[in-house]
């Protein structure tokens, strides 16, 4: 009896420190000391997420659009104007449509009602006239700004007449004194003229789609039908006219853009590519 608790001790005692041996000699796992058997234990498999569709759309980058659509307004300065020159009266509508990413068709559509006092002429003129031509837009713009600085050129046509208040004879010899003013009153109607302008501008978004410019013009007479005795000096739309063929305008605008469809812009190194096929 004792023989045999002493053999079952001894067993217990030696499967013990067994057990502890082999507990502190067991590699751990990625230690470079580990063991072949004990790398090949598989991982457990890590917990698949879904990834939401709106997360990777949110997360894609913005494709870059230039808007295409009209733009227009009215020229300030003429309808302004009136309120400090008694002798004037006047409205012009503006407009423009985006045709490329440049280029732009243009118009201007307005009447004048305008008494000019010279030294020796009064006379009131009264017309209509149109503008139609288009701009170039050189002004490179960042992210989505579209300012524009332009150039761009008009064919302008107006129709009016002229009436003559009144007039002073000249008088070479001041000796006795200065000509008296002569009332007259007549009329020329039916009178005509046609121009080619040179425009510069600039215009700037100020707040979503409203936009301020303004612009300066030279103008050249290509047509001009005169009365008898009488010389076109003020035509609607061509303003005054100087050594008979020359003038020069200017206008502030307030327009308002209005979208009409979206343009994909293409990359530079796409569109560099495109020009040299």
């Amino acid at each position: 009896m004792k023989h045999t608790l002493r053999s079952f001790f001894s067993f217990c005692l030696l499967l013990s420190l067994t057990l502890v041996q082999a507990q502190e000699t067991t590699p751990v796992k990625n230690d470079p000391k580990s063991t072949k058997t004990d790398q090949m234990i598989p991982e457990a498999p890590l917990p698949l997420v879904e990834i939401s569709p709106e997360i990777i759309k949110n997360d894609s980058i913005p494709v870059k659009t230039d808007r295409y659509g009209i733009r227009l307004g009215l020229d300030l300065f003429k309808l302004t104007r009136a309120l400090y020159d008694e002798d004037y009266k006047g409205i012009e509508f503006v407009g423009d449509y985006r045709l490329t990413k440049k280029y732009f068709l243009a118009a201007e559509i307005g009447n004048e009602n305008k008494t000019t006092d010279d030294d020796r002429l009064n006379f009131t003129t009264k017309g209509s006239y149109l503008k139609a031509g288009f701009d170039y837009n050189a002004y490179e713009n960042w992210l989505d700004m579209e300012n524009i600085i332009s150039i761009g050129m008009r064919y302008g046509f107006s129709t009016f007449n002229q009436q003559l208040n009144n007039y002073r004879i000249y008088n070479a010899n001041p000796y006795f004194g200065e000509v008296p003013v002569i009332p007259s009153g007549k009329k020329f109607d039916g009178l005509s003229a046609s121009w080619i302008e040179v425009v510069a501008g600039v215009k700037a978004k100020v707040f979503n789609n409203v936009f301020v410019g303004f612009s300066l013009r030279l103008n050249r007479l290509v047509t001009n039908k005169e009365p008898e005795n009488f010389s076109n000096l003020y035509i609607p739309g061509f303003n005054r006219t100087y050594d008979g063929s020359f003038g020069v305008g200017f206008n502030y605008t307030v327009t308002y853009f209005v979208p009409i469809y979206k343009k994909k812009v293409k990359p530079v190194a796409v569109a560099k590519k495109a020009e040299k096929k």
